[in-house]
């Protein structure tokens, strides 16, 4: 078994100038990570299948020119607020904030300039067989409209155990909102092979979040029983992604926040994907409440990945441990609310096997 490595090259420069790097991250079970400093981005995954053959399962960019381009958020960490929050508005200690619109009416992913577009400062680390990256930003006062400047810092760890460990940090000097996830593309079988519907996925939920026609929640935590959002025992993807219910057609497919179940706030099981024809495995444990299936509905062709792949409609599946969508303006949602003095912090580990 080799020993694991780890390694920092040049990516690419921005236009005007700014290098970004390159860390590829290895372990000694022929796992190979590969992110770079623009949005803390992972631009692959390589892992094995039962034959012992690496494929790249995750979607992205081979250039720093096509992940300025051609974003759509493939392998970024995303923030100050993942996801949506409704009209880019939210009250906080009295004060009302108005964001940056960039979906619609609605604020999604930090915004048109987000954490997914600003290079990170990035130190490296090897300890006890981990080899690892921390990435640093500060988000300056009113960037995207937010409050508080705001110190991040986000770890990757690839492990002995074929997990890939990432710890979210957070300081503020004012209160704001936080919310972040990694919005990796998966297809187990293989980055650019088709369609994600022939995966079957589990999800530890017994409830979602209902959402509105331009896809802010309702409000409503609502049970997963009868509906296509039972997914409490494996289920092809494809089974029900086109069924005739409403929350379907608002979403074009699965594009929602599930509720996971826990019994406290410690690293809970979240969801787990099993590729059929390669036997690829990928688990999903969590601090998180939520978790948002999204299954690459809106991808159409238009866009060209590595090795000069086009991604196709349900080319990759999003797996986005998170707080709930527009948490800043429903008081029965968990609170994303930091403040001076606290640390946000949250888990998620992503852990790559096969099956026979």
């Amino acid at each position: 078994m080799a020993p694991p490595h780890l390694d920092r090259t040049l990516f690419g420069r921005l236009p005007d100038g700014t290098a970004v790097d390159l860390l590829t991250l290895t372990n000694g079970h022929g796992v190979e990570i590969r992110a770079i400093t623009y949005g803390c981005i992972i631009a692959s995954i390589r892992v094995p299948d039962r034959t012992d053959r690496s494929d790249d399962i995750v979607l992205g960019q081979e250039t720093i020119e096509s992940y300025l381009t051609r974003s759509r958020f493939f392998g970024a960490v995303v923030g100050r607020y993942a996801n949506r929050i409704a009209n880019g508005r939210f009250t906080l200690d009295g004060r009302t904030y108005q964001l940056v619109t960039n979906n619609g009416p609605n604020h999604l992913h930090g915004g048109t300039r987000g954490f997914d577009k600003v290079v990170w400062a990035a130190e490296t680390f090897e300890h006890g067989g981990d080899v690892g990256v921390i990435f640093k930003y500060t988000s300056a006062d009113g960037e995207e409209g937010y409050p508080g400047a705001l110190d991040v810092h986000v770890t990757y760890t690839l492990t002995p155990r074929n997990e890939l460990v990432i710890v979210y940090e957070a300081w503020t000097d004012k209160p704001t909102v936080i919310n972040l996830t990694q919005h990796s593309y998966f297809n187990l079988a293989g980055d650019g092979s088709g369609e994600i519907t022939g995966h079957e996925l589990t999800i530890e939920a017994d409830r979602f979040t209902p959402v509105d026609a331009t896809q802010i929640p309702t409000g409503e935590i609502a049970p997963v029983d009868g509906t296509p959002f039972d997914f409490r025992k494996a289920t092809r993807i494809g089974a029900r992604i086109d069924a005739d219910d409403e929350q379907i057609r608002r979403g074009r497919g699965y594009d929602h926040n599930w509720v996971i179940r826990r019994q406290d706030a410690s690293l809970a099981r979240a969801a787990r994907v099993v590729e059929p024809r390669t036997g690829r495995t990928l688990s999903v444990a969590t601090t998180e409440p939520g978790i948002q299936f999204y299954a690459g509905n809106n991808l159409d062709g238009s866009l060209v990945g590595k090795a000069g792949r086009a991604y196709g409609k349900r080319s990759g599946l999003c797996l986005e441990t998170q707080h709930f969508p527009d948490s800043p303006n429903h008081a029965n949602f968990p609170s994303t609310v930091l403040r001076p003095g606290e640390r946000f912090q949250s888990k998620t580990v992503f852990t790559f096997g096969v099956v026979s």
